[in-house]
């Protein structure tokens, strides 16, 4: 039990003794370092309730922690504020539990509990992952792995956009270009060949678009009548009737990118647990659709279109079926969600890592199936996140100036190699061991950078600020990490078998702050799950890791002469070493064994 809860329990004991009445929570905060204390009750929350002087109300709960709970030592009441003094007991008995607990900080799931679906990726395949699909990428596996630590069974999934007109961009540009080329051919990773096709389309209607321009013509007329956007709506029109030969070109072209994308998911080190393709989904929902018109939920109008007036619910009017009969993203989104809880029948909520300019969709969306009667959409969360841009701008897909995904990675990783060999601490490494090194601090950069961001903000990534070996970064907290390792390689005795006891251990100030930091992850844990927010772990693991470096700098470890101080001060340096590694786990960053 951690000391916020053996407090909360003790005080709702002591508001229901002294003052004959029950109060459901108590809020804590961290003690001021002006006053003396290890942890600090807000009276104030209390004073309507209790009416009373918070100072007396303060002293009255104090004695009466003092006089019944044996972990509390002293108090002292400032204003509104009840600062409390933890005995060394309460720590070293907390240490000596969690100490040898390898997923310190994890919660197994129950047998039988619902799971959490989390979607993330979901790239057209038209042009290979770029900066911002990294963001999308790190944030879903993350919540993912997050919400699997709170306790919870999960389904990583994703929905490719294998279908429409973009995707019939980059085949007719191939075959008017590519001379039969393949990725075997070129050397190229399939989905940078196909994208370089999207960008050659591009080009090709752009210069299209000025010839008729330059006739006369205006630009929104250029645009409709350019012939290469009329054969591109010609090849999506044949697609989805059906045409052998368009269908062919479709697989293989589309193979090609599965296969390119499947490389750059195993290098940065997502995985999925399902797939579905948008070519096979996009069709689910119309007899949804047909369902809420029997149940009165949706509306039909005299076109044949099919509609859900939410204006009631602040929202507007949303087509789900056009008046031809055919789907629209909305009736796919709706029969895609129903169709993974039939897949999975123990789905209770669903995750969906989708940038903020989908925001009113998701509204939509969820609205919709509540509507529907559906008891998990109850559960559905839109885990927006906002745009990342570099410091030379915005990034366009069309004209090829995206920040590639796989060069990012790379450039990460020369970036590591740089600055380590400048550092010059990897003598009696082999080449491959360096080689494997620089590609850990490289992706631990990026994704480190990229998670402390709260995923609302949009963010300005700077490559070489995130590779800096000082300040809130990967590569400085995996610097510790290493630095712990090596403290465990030199101590020479059996530290492990060492028992540690508060009656032979006077805990300094240093030792106390860590192990208090330490005991709040599993807290961090339940509310980074509950708030989708990868950013409450990066954040708290720096934390974390500046309480153990003053620790480092100010409390002698191996030189400790007294073997019960020093095996302690060891065995704390391996829990701490093991919490960074638990936390980073849930970031998907790796951390190395030396540095």
């Amino acid at each position: 039990m951690t000391l916020q809860e053996t407090l909360t329990k003790h005080i709702l004991e002591a508001v229901h003794s002294v003052f004959n009445l029950t109060i459901d929570k108590v809020e804590f905060q961290a003690t001021r370092k002006d006053f003396e204390g290890d942890i600090t009750m807000v009276v104030f929350p209390l004073v309507k309730a209790l009416k009373g002087n918070p100072v007396e109300i303060g002293t009255k709960i104090g004695t009466y922690l003092v006089e019944n709970v044996a972990v509390v030592e002293k108090f002292n009441v400032v204003a509104g504020f009840l600062n409390i003094v933890i005995s060394d007991t309460f720590y070293v008995d907390f240490f000596n539990t969690i100490k040898n607990q390898d997923t310190f900080g994890y919660v197994a799931p129950v047998e039988g509990d619902k799971a959490i679906m989390v979607e993330y990726s979901s790239p057209n395949t038209n042009k290979p992952l770029h900066l911002g699909h990294i963001r999308n990428n790190l944030l879903g596996y993350s919540v993912a792995e997050i919400i699997k630590a709170s306790g919870k069974k999960v389904y990583k999934t994703q929905i490719i956009n294998d279908r429409g007109i973009h995707i019939c961009k980059s085949m007719l540009a191939w075959q008017k270009f590519g001379e039969g080329v393949t990725p075997e051919d070129t050397g190229l990773k399939g989905d940078k060949l196909v994208g370089n096709f999207y960008v050659a389309f591009d080009k090709q209607y752009k210069k299209e678009i000025n010839e008729l321009m330059a006739q006369g013509k205006t630009e929104e007329e250029a645009k409709k009548m350019a012939p290469s956007i009329q054969e591109a709506q010609e090849m999506l029109r044949k697609w989805e009737a059906g045409d052998e030969e368009v269908v062919a070109l479709w697989k293989k072209m589309n193979q090609w990118v599965y296969d390119g994308f499947a490389q750059t998911y195993q290098n940065l080190g997502v995985d999925f647990d399902s797939y579905y393709y948008e070519s096979n989904t996009y069709l689910l929902g119309k007899e949804v659709v047909q369902f809420g018109l029997e149940k009165g939920i949706f509306e039909k109008d005299p076109d044949g279109s099919v509609w859900i007036d939410l204006t009631a619910d602040g929202l507007d009017r949303k087509i789900v079926l056009r008046s031809d009969g055919t789907a629209v993203y909305m009736t796919q989104d709706i029969g895609t969600a129903i169709q993974r809880v039939k897949d999975h029948a123990d789905i209770g909520g669903m995750v969906y890592t989708v940038g903020n300019e989908q925001d009113y969709h998701f509204k939509v969306l969820f609205l919709i199936l509540k509507k529907l009667g559906f008891d998990w959409a109850e559960h559905l969360f839109h885990l927006s996140y906002g745009m990342v841009e570099l410091p030379s701008g915005k990034m366009k897909s069309r004209e090829g100036t995206v920040v590639d995904a796989d060069d990012l990675m790379e450039e990460m990783t020369e970036t590591a190699q740089k600055i380590s060999e400048e550092l010059g601490k990897l003598d009696g490494y082999t080449d491959i061991e360096k080689a494997a090194l620089y590609k850990v601090i490289g992706l631990g950069a990026l994704k480190y950078y990229m998670l402390k961001v709260d995923p609302k903000k949009q963010m300005l990534f700077n490559p070489e600020e995130s590779v800096d070996f000082n300040g809130n970064t990967g590569p400085f907290i995996q610097y510790t990490y290493a630095r712990i390792q090596s403290i465990l390689r030199k101590a020479d005795f059996d530290y492990s078998t060492v028992a540690i006891t508060s009656s032979g251990l006077e805990m300094q100030e240093k030792e106390k702050e860590l192990i208090k930091q330490v005991q709040l992850f599993p807290e961090v844990v339940q509310n980074a799950a509950t708030h989708h927010s990868p950013a409450l772990i990066a954040n708290y693991t720096y934390d974390l890791v500046k309480e153990f470096n003053s620790f480092y700098q100010n409390v002698p470890i191996l030189p400790e002469q007294n073997l019960e101080k020093k095996a302690f001060r060891v065995q704390l340096s391996k829990t701490v070493g093991n919490t960074i590694k638990n936390a980073f786990h849930l970031l998907g960053i790796q951390v190395p064994e030396r540095m």
